[in-house]
């Protein structure tokens, strides 16, 4: 998430990555499809192949105790006796079931991040995760997480390209209040982090859009009220990331995600979902892959279920690195990770379904739109997701005076408030450009995410929010005689670290993290620059690409806005006519890049 790296660690080790979108042949495929597959010359870990012996330290600790359970010790224990009285496995480990990390002290500069232990670099607060499937919250709701950001969190308040909402400063002697001010109003933190099932990306137009194929919230609470703090799926190998989505412009994120439910139109069954499986980026991206499987709406709870029992019973457990849904589905391809489901865990065959239809719009839903109800939704976009606990209060004042009940965070950093009737949508959007969350944004505004960076994160490496907010008010400048000639959209991504968070592989321009050399001796924060990625629901693509790195192409951090204005109009004078930034940066020769 862009959020959050933490839990992304692990992929920084080294091992051979699966090619994006390619299928790995495993040996033996010869064998009958639904048979499981034969003990590695090296076991992986996995349980139905190899066992259930631990094979490292994480699966060590939770085996010997179920990350659900650090609750009770938190509430009883370390709640009254504070951070002190914290185990190591439970502030290092069964801590993040709970949605907490421990958070980055103040004051450590990003070349010290690869030389410090965990230890040294963690503060004793915690980040918070708010756990928002499908990123829907009420009034009430919204005005609960304000007044806890206000009260515990010094103000803090990021909303996350995971549809969360990520506070920060949190004592864990406040943790129980917090949890049920939220539980009180039907929040909660369970699973947000840890070797679990995340929170589950839904469309933020799901049940309200005039286009929407099919409303997929019904399926998200079942698989919610049914799975998520199930103890029997409560250690997987690592986290397992859903998206589900009725809406045609696929605005789910669906190839990134290790198991995804997209609205398609059966010729015979009506509206479902098609199913892809194994997407995932950080430091060895790979985007999912369709099982050509259709899914009835009142199957897709247990198809869910079977994918993430898959992914418990043969998932790697031996490298953390190497622990991923992806890897397993670069072993098998699709059509034996469907058989597998279908023989071990459904016990029927799924029907054959078509391909999603090619969007014709994108999905950060930003704007003034009309609902299927007659009234409006308004898409705002803060500056790369940060807001704050007095922003959601006086939000939530704002929305209520305008009519408005409820609102949804997206995958983009964004926030659409619903249900406005039409006399007062532009009070909403006047009262809301005064809070700093704007309905019309420039589209460096719209189109540009950050991680958390290294003010909180204990993995990153250079500062990311306040960059990018120096970025965008500069490029508003420095490009606005071409805005009538730029493109509807065109994403930057700034991530803190190799992790990904931001989605840098799969932007028009992503920027990782790391120190440079400044060209004196010394060094600087700067980033490695990857281009021409996209999304299915960003660039109209029929599908998702990987984008390119520049081989020695690094830019430093106050040099961004710089490059990013020579690169544009390097585009915009060399593009074939409508051609899209993404298809022009893959294809450029080198020193139309740099």
């Amino acid at each position: 998430m862009a959020g959050n790296t933490q839990d992304h660690v692990a992929e920084q080790a080294s091992g051979s990555a699966p090619s994006a979108g390619k299928r790995l042949t495993p040996a033996g495929e010869d064998a009958p499809r639904s048979a499981r597959p034969r003990r590695a010359s090296k076991p992986n870990g996995q349980w139905k192949v190899d066992g259930t012996d631990p094979m490292n330290h994480n699966e060590e600790f939770k085996q010997e105790d179920n990350g659900l359970n650090v609750r009770e010790r938190i509430e009883s224990r370390y709640a009254r006796e504070g951070f002190d009285a914290i185990s190591d496995d439970d502030l290092h480990g069964r801590f993040r079931w709970w949605g907490l990390y421990t958070q980055r002290k103040p004051g450590i500069d990003g070349g010290r991040t690869a030389t410090l232990e965990a230890r040294e670099l963690e503060d004793r607060y915690f980040m918070m995760r708010v756990r928002m499937d499908g990123g829907r919250l009420s009034l009430e709701q919204l005005r609960t997480v304000a007044g806890i950001s206000e009260e515990f969190g010094r103000g803090t308040a990021d909303i996350t390209d995971r549809q969360n909402i990520q506070l920060h400063w949190i004592d864990v002697r406040d943790v129980p209040e917090i949890w049920r001010r939220l539980e009180s109003v039907g929040l909660s933190t369970t699973e947000a982090c840890g070797d679990v099932s995340r929170v589950i990306l839904g469309s933020p137009l799901a049940g309200v859009a005039e286009e929407e194929l099919l409303d997929p919230t019904p399926v998200i609470d079942e698989i919610k009220e049914r799975f998520i703090g199930d103890p029997e799926l409560s250690n997987l190998p690592r986290k397992f990331k859903t998206a589900v989505t009725g809406h045609p412009s696929q605005d789910v994120v669906h190839e990134i995600n290790d198991i995804s439910l997209v609205g398609v139109e059966h010729p015979e069954h009506g509206a479902g979902f098609d199913l892809w499986v194994g997407g995932g980026l950080s430091t060895n991206p790979r985007l999912a892959e369709r099982l050509g499987a259709f899914v009835r709406p009142d199957q897709a709870p247990d198809v869910w279920h079977g994918v993430i029992r898959i992914f418990r019973d043969y998932g790697y457990r031996r490298l953390r690195n190497r622990a991923r849904l992806k890897f397993l589905l670069a072993e098998w391809g699709p059509e034996k990770f469907r058989q597998v489901l279908q023989d071990e865990y459904l016990g029927y065959e799924l029907a054959d379904g078509p391909e999603p239809a090619k969007p014709t719009v994108t999905g950060d839903h930003v704007g003034v739109h009309r609902q299927k109800d007659g009234r409006y939704y308004v898409g705002l976009s803060p500056v790369v997701g940060r807001v704050s606990g007095s922003v959601l209060r006086e939000l939530a004042d704002l929305m209520e005076a305008a009519g408005s009940g409820r609102l949804r965070t997206t995958p983009y950093q964004k926030i659409v408030v619903l249900d406005v009737p039409e006399d007062r949508v532009e009070e909403l959007v006047a009262g809301a450009e005064h809070l700093g969350l704007t309905a019309r944004p420039s589209l460096f505004r719209k189109d540009t995410m950050a991680c958390t960076g290294i003010e909180f994160c204990k993995l990153a490496i250079v500062e990311t929010k306040a960059t990018a907010k120096d970025t965008i008010d500069e490029l508003e400048d420095r490009l606005a005689d071409v805005a009538e000639r730029l493109p509807g959209q065109l994403t930057l991504t700034i991530n803190g670290c190799p992790n990904s968070c931001a989605r840098i592989q799969t932007a028009d321009i992503g920027l990782k993290g790391q120190i440079i050399a400044d060209g004196e001796g010394g060094q600087t924060p700067g980033f490695q620059v990857h281009l021409g990625g996209g999304l299915a629901d960003h660039t109209n693509q029929a599908q998702g690409e990987l984008g390119r790195t520049v081989r020695g192409l690094k830019v430093p951090a106050d040099g961004i806005a710089e490059y990013v204005e020579r690169l544009v109009r390097t585009y915009l004078d060399r593009r074939e006519e409508d051609e899209t930034f993404a298809h022009w940066a893959k294809n450029a020769e080198e020193e139309a890049l740099v």
